[in-house]
């Protein structure tokens, strides 16, 4: 199977290049900012950073694998922060909020499947009128508002502030969204399936799967990631605001295709993902740490995913027939 492939050696190769070029970030941090890179709080800065992106990042690698694409996560995942954090959510405590975020991201995700996978769309136009729609709903339901998370419910907050061994929970969180992602992936039929449906569909349909129905799957899956996502940002800014995950779609799609992931799908690692995310994560906070322009950044990362892909063409070219 061709997405299992990915896991020998090619893949392995890839993610000691990843490796590398995650040292070289590294190396370049130690010199430009000696005295400020290589803390505690940075690297916590950059930890709890990456796990937000990292949780919508693993629903990314799944869709992108199968074959699909989701260009809604950022807003999905504002609208589950803004749904979670209204006035009669609160009410019933930080674990309702949670639960509420989780379902509102599932069931976005479970519309733009069922458009995919039933409706026919193509999933650009389907994610992207999701994207418009998620954050339209996000602003009507805030007013356009930053919605606090009330003191009756700092168990939420706790996740950011709460450490373990100087680690916030969220990292933890993080951690154990990207191993069940993992095990999922690589362990299970759902992820079998995933690999067979993006390599090639009607070679998946001749073998019994449900192509539709695990597409649509594939979407929930997404937007349950955004939901934890939600919750995870809700906790670092103790607010629910349509404004939250801003261009996230940009940093998840391009850390999975950095990571290997083919975008015609059928090929791909989480943890080729995961490598990918901290390699955009650690450009973020050496930009941010030398003072350089936001602007200058969203360039960089533009050129980051063009050679990416470009790589990518031109390693299918060289293993053709």
């Amino acid at each position: 199977m061709p997405g299992l492939g990915a896991l020998g050696g090619l893949g392995e190769m890839r993610h000691l290049g990843l490796l590398g070029a995650l040292a070289l970030l590294v190396v370049v941090g130690m010199v430009t900012r000696p005295d400020n890179f290589a803390t505690a709080s940075n690297l916590v800065s950059i930890l709890s950073l990456a796990a937000t992106i990292g949780v919508i990042t693993v629903g990314a690698t799944f869709v992108i694998i199968g074959g699909g694409i989701d260009l809604s996560v950022g807003a999905v995942m504002a609208l589950a922060s803004v749904w979670a954090t209204t006035v009669a959510t609160q009410s019933y405590g930080p674990v309702i909020m949670a639960i509420c975020a989780i379902l509102v991201g599932t069931g976005a995700g479970l519309v733009s499947g069922l458009l995919i996978a039933y409706g026919r769309l193509v999933p650009f136009i389907a994610t992207l009128a999701m994207l418009v729609a998620a954050r339209g709903l996000a602003q009507r339901m805030s007013d356009r508002k930053t919605q606090l998370i009330d003191a009756d419910n700092a168990a939420l907050v706790d996740l950011s502030t709460t450490r373990v061994l100087g680690i916030p929970l969220l990292v933890y969180i993080f951690a154990l969204v990207v191993v069940l992602g993992w095990v999922v992936l690589n362990r299970t039929t759902f992820g079998r399936r995933t690999y067979a449906v993006g390599g090639n569909p009607e070679a998946a349909r001749l073998a019994g799967i449900d192509v539709r129905r695990h597409t649509m799957l594939l979407y929930a899956l997404s937007g349950m990631c955004c939901g934890i996502a939600a919750i995870l940002i809700m906790a670092r800014t103790t607010t629910g605001s349509s404004t939250h995950g801003d261009l996230y779609e940009l940093d998840a799609i391009a850390a999975v295709i950095i990571g290997g992931t083919l975008l015609t799908g059928g090929r791909g690692t989480i943890m080729g993902s995961i490598l990918g995310l901290l390699i955009f994560t650690l450009i973020t906070n050496l930009f941010i740490l030398n003072g350089l322009n936001t602007s200058d950044q969203l360039i960089a990362k533009g050129l980051i995913i063009v050679a990416a892909v470009l790589l990518q063409r031109r390693n299918l070219k060289e293993r053709a027939p």
